[in-house]
């Protein structure tokens, strides 16, 4: 069974993108945690909407919703996504896509914090998808990593338009 797992695990295209944030590790890690707060920091996401069960634990599911992937018909993007794994000692979470009108099934986001010191923190998204049958893989991780760090880059942003509103 290792074996076939390692296969699989060969088979799906791999990308990871990463970037400083200027704010504290605590502050970063409660705007990205926060199912709430996604809009606020991709910019891409217009709706996330709870499913099931309870934010933060394994098996949460949340429906995103936006303009993430051009759809020929001019819809917004859907994907249904699972919580695998979320470790706050470690600041990281992993999410599985479940569904979508993407065509990235299947996929894993993880995103995992690194405290860099006076007051920055290192923000790292590695993903993990099927082949896209009739895709090239290097203009589907290159867009993935493009996607993921715009998101990446707008974090700050976000904390301290939130600490303004408070």
């Amino acid at each position: 069974m290792a074996f076939d797992d390692q296969a699989t695990r060969q088979r799906k295209w791999h990308g990871s993108i990463g970037g400083l944030v200027d704010a504290p590790i605590e502050k970063v890690w409660t705007m990205v945690s926060q199912t709430k707060k996604l809009s606020e920091w991709m910019p891409m996401v217009e709706r996330c909407t709870d499913l099931e069960g309870n934010e933060g634990i394994p098996g949460y599911i949340r429906l995103v919703s936006g303009f993430m992937f051009p759809q020929q018909d001019g819809e917004r993007s859907w994907i249904k996504e699972r919580l695998v794994s979320m470790d706050t000692s470690s600041y990281t979470y992993v999410y599985k896509m479940e569904a979508s009108n993407v065509g990235l099934d299947g996929s894993v986001n993880t995103l995992k914090l690194v405290d860099y010191g006076e007051d920055s923190t290192l923000v790292n998204w590695s993903f993990e998808i099927d082949p896209v049958e009739g895709a090239c893989k290097e203009s589907i991780i290159d867009y993935l990593g493009f996607l993921y760090k715009s998101c990446i880059n707008r974090i700050d942003g976000a904390i301290q338009a939130a600490s303004k509103q408070v």
